[in-house]
């Protein structure tokens, strides 16, 4: 039984686009990034739950300024690989912003909806500053005027998996990015 369950689940992954090394060379690149933003000066990163949460770990390792950590929690997917273009905020950040310079660590821009939400809802609590990072950039599919401040990879039209980003819940815990094929 257990051995047809990962039968289908790994038929579903098709090959990886991105492997682990070339994203932790990125988050190390990202990191130097970050850290030339802000010159010593704290920061808030802020995790769009649930996708982004691991490129949130490993991006806070690779900064060295000070920095918090907040999360928020959005949904536009709900289980296809279509986005329904409805975006709910199902959990917001608790703390004031207004003395932070924040940074958003978006696991993937797609249509740029909830992202555009997000930046808009943020832009109204008064940060210092408000930038963008993502692991994944899909400019083809943008809906919306939105450009992150720094896209990690630039990728084709193709539903991924992997190193956070699901489908179903599923496929999170790949270290790299995959294509899902719906077979």
């Amino acid at each position: 039984m257990r051995e047809k369950q990962i039968a289908e689940y790994e038929k579903h992954i098709s090959g990886v686009l991105i492997s682990e090394e070339e994203i932790q060379n990125a988050i190390s690149e990202a990191g130097k990034l970050i850290d030339s933003y802000y010159d010593g000066r704290p920061i808030l990163l802020v995790s769009i739950l649930k996708g982004s949460f691991i490129f949130l770990a490993d991006i806070a390792r690779a900064v060295s300024v000070p920095c918090e950590i907040g999360f928020m929690a959005a949904k536009s997917y709900y289980e296809s690989t279509q986005s329904s273009g409805i975006v709910k905020i199902t959990m917001d950040l608790q703390q004031d912003i207004s003395g932070y310079h924040v940074v958003i660590v978006e696991d993937i821009i797609d249509t740029g909806r909830t992202l555009k939400d997000i930046v808009k809802l943020l832009n109204s609590r008064n940060p210092i500053s408000l930038r963008v990072i993502t692991l994944l950039d899909k400019p083809s599919r943008r809906l919306v005027d939105i450009q992150p401040d720094k896209a990690l990879f630039t990728i084709d039209d193709n539903f991924v998996i992997g190193y956070g980003l699901d489908f179903g819940e599923k496929y999170r815990n790949l270290p790299y990015i995959a294509e899902y094929v719906n077979e």
